[in-house]
């Protein structure tokens, strides 16, 4: 298993940098290609969805002025995704060459729902990386987030504000048993290959008919892909939130990635956004690997 394609969704907001930046490191260290992703929304489209008194605003030009705004919009973020892949010595090709080697970048642009285009996209990408905003960390949810997860069929990285020195290093698996554990173990199998260190994190859960044994399996797992692994269990203390207790655990075993299951819809919403974990996600820049 390996990741030669890596889609970054550089949206222009405050995580972007980030999470460039972020992707230029992966693609440093598995050599793959970088593409550059920007959805510009369709001012056509939207002034159409509104009540049809705001058609003579539309006519006066507004719909002229928010594309000129959002042609200029993607202009500045290409500007800033030229400039990070430049300071990683990342050469820029757009086309797949069988006999090339080292990482490469391209840029792609479209027009449309940012949502539902990144999921789409992100299907022929082995690798999608995302930013999250720790101005925006309280939200509950993010529908880009959502739809990649739900969508996409690829592993989703998000990427913290600030980006880190290096990710992939040391990293923490949280582990419970269950399917989305299982898909996320095996999507994380590049990054594990390449660590250092691996801890396998149980925080006190299991899924249904999952128990201390599964867990020797998933070591064992790992060993046959020739990566070695230490099985932590955590206590799921009453009053607080597993998602922290994870984190907590993340950081106390120097991780500098965390590998999650996301549940579908609400449950992983819950379970990634809800009461403790969001504090743990507004101050806390670790990356989080995600496979639904």
């Amino acid at each position: 298993m390996s990741i030669r394609t890596i889609l970054v969704a550089a949206g222009g907001g405050a995580a972007t940098t980030g999470a460039i930046d972020l992707a230029c490191q992966l693609a440093r260290r598995f050599e793959a290609h970088l593409e550059g992703f920007h959805v510009s929304p369709d001012p056509q489209a939207i002034f159409a969805a509104v009540d049809e008194g705001f058609g003579n605003l539309a006519a006066a030009g507004l719909v002229e002025t928010m594309t000129a705004e959002t042609a200029a919009k993607a202009a500045q973020v290409r500007a800033l995704f030229d400039d990070i892949v430049g300071r990683h010595g990342i050469a820029r090709r757009g086309l797949p060459l069988l006999a090339a080697r080292g990482p490469s970048a391209s840029w792609h642009e479209e027009t449309g729902n940012a949502s539902g285009l990144v999921a789409r996209r992100g299907r022929f990408f082995d690798l999608l990386v995302l930013g999250r905003s720790d101005r925006v960390a309280h939200e509950p949810h993010s529908d880009t987030i959502e739809e990649a997860l739900m969508h996409s069929g690829r592993p989703v990285l998000l990427a913290p504000e600030t980006p880190p020195s290096g990710v992939g290093y040391v990293v923490a698996v949280a582990w419970n048993g269950s399917p989305e554990g299982v898909r996320a173990l095996a999507a994380a199998l590049p990054f594990l290959e390449k660590a250092n260190a691996v801890s396998l994190i149980t925080a006190g859960i299991t899924a249904d008919g999952a128990d201390a044994a599964d867990s020797l399996l998933a070591i064992d797992y790992l060993a046959w892909h020739g990566v070695s692994a230490e099985h932590r269990k955590v206590a799921a203390g009453s009053s607080r939130h597993v998602g922290s207790i994870l984190f907590e655990a993340a950081r106390k075993a120097g991780a500098d990635l965390l590998v999650m299951g996301a549940f579908g819809h609400m449950p992983w919403r819950e379970q990634l956004f809800g009461g403790a974990t969001r504090t743990a996600l507004a101050t806390m820049p670790l990356p989080l690997l995600l496979m639904h």
